[in-house]
């Protein structure tokens, strides 16, 4: 660990895979499809990350303020079937950290030697919440790792044999289609040693209207936040995207269980991007999709465990059953 207190694991290559050419390649490999799409992890920079930190705030979103629910009332218990000795407590996409904070406080009473690794590909993001978290849990020793994901959790597994309870809270696996999502969970599970446990969030199926309405907020923050990867292609690639001439528009899929969210031109228009060296036409109307956010039933978060190596520990849920925080524990045969 450096002074900074994150461990940098990124070769020149894997920079180069996810600096200014990666997105350059996304934009001009989603543009160019029928239909067009833009991966929603592009509108996270800072402009973005502000927004979505805004929209954990307004009353139609409900996913933070029922997680948080769940993590006030049952971290405790999370936590003492983790362990008390001693717990490495790794995060994946922490955000603004505010659920973190929870397990992090209460993990501070009754655990006796933590280790908080916050695992982003991102120096910047890394920095900030290093920065931050040493501000507010002044005891606490942090150990960030700036890589991917799975490159951090295998040098994390190799490099000790304390337990590990990794985090991925929010609904981020809802990003991820079904198939997606089972090879993620595979991928956890092979990074991971046998006993560690994984603490996942799940956002429920529920009342479409309700869904509806978490994605479609009457002050027009989700729109700005969906627009962002319009701006960002504009100040970062020379796009010259007229943000006036699209719209947000989210909706519900009732086959696949997803919230699906969209950027709509507005009128037939040509946007020109400079840095690809391309010209892309738009019809009136015309989508891009930008994300998915699936739902889930009960059901379907036993399936996922099962067929991907992981056993069910406990289930919690928040008082209206909105939203579900999943305990699993990596089962793998002894050799």
């Amino acid at each position: 660990m450096n002074l900074n207190g994150y461990r940098v694991l990124k070769p020149e290559d894997l920079v180069a895979a996810h600096g200014l050419r990666a997105f350059a390649l996304d934009v001009l490999n989603g543009l160019s499809e029928t239909p067009k799409r833009l991966p929603s992890r592009w509108i996270y920079d800072e402009e973005g990350s502000r927004l979505f930190s805004q929209i954990c705030e307004l009353d139609e979103y409900y996913p933070t303020r029922t997680e948080a629910e769940i993590l006030r009332s049952h971290t405790s218990e999370i936590l003492e079937r983790a362990g008390k000795r001693e717990l490495d407590i790794v995060d994946l996409g922490a955000g603004d950290g505010r659920k973190t904070n929870i397990v992090l406080e209460a993990a501070s009473k009754q655990v006796e030697d933590i280790h908080y690794v916050p695992i982003d590909i991102s120096e910047a993001s890394m920095a900030s919440l290093v920065m931050n978290t040493r501000a507010r849990f002044s005891d606490l020793q942090v150990a960030g790792i700036v890589a991917e994901y799975f490159d951090g959790l295998h040098w994390l597994s190799n490099s000790n044999d304390r337990r590990k309870l990794v985090l991925f809270l929010g609904s981020n696996l809802g990003n991820f289609n079904r198939v997606q999502a089972r090879v993620f969970l595979r991928q956890l599970w092979e990074a991971l040693n046998d006993g560690d446990q994984v603490l996942i969030g799940f956002d429920m199926k529920k009342n479409i209207e309700l869904l509806l309405a978490a994605y479609n907020d009457k002050q027009g923050v989700t729109a700005a936040f969906n627009k962002n990867l319009l701006k960002r292609i504009n100040r970062e690639l020379g796009g010259d995207f007229d943000l006036a001439a699209y719209r947000h528009f989210a909706t519900y899929d009732v086959f696949s269980g997803a919230m699906e969210s969209y950027i709509v031109s507005l009128e037939q228009q040509t946007v020109v991007i400079r840095e690809l060296q391309s010209t892309f036409e738009f019809d009136e109307w015309e989508p891009i999709h930008t994300e998915y956010s699936y739902k889930y039933r009960p059901s379907d978060i036993d399936a996922l465990a099962r067929d991907t190596g992981f056993g069910i520990v406990d289930q919690y849920c928040d008082a209206k059953s909105w939203f579900t925080n999943s305990l699993w524990q990596v089962e793998k045969p002894t050799v």
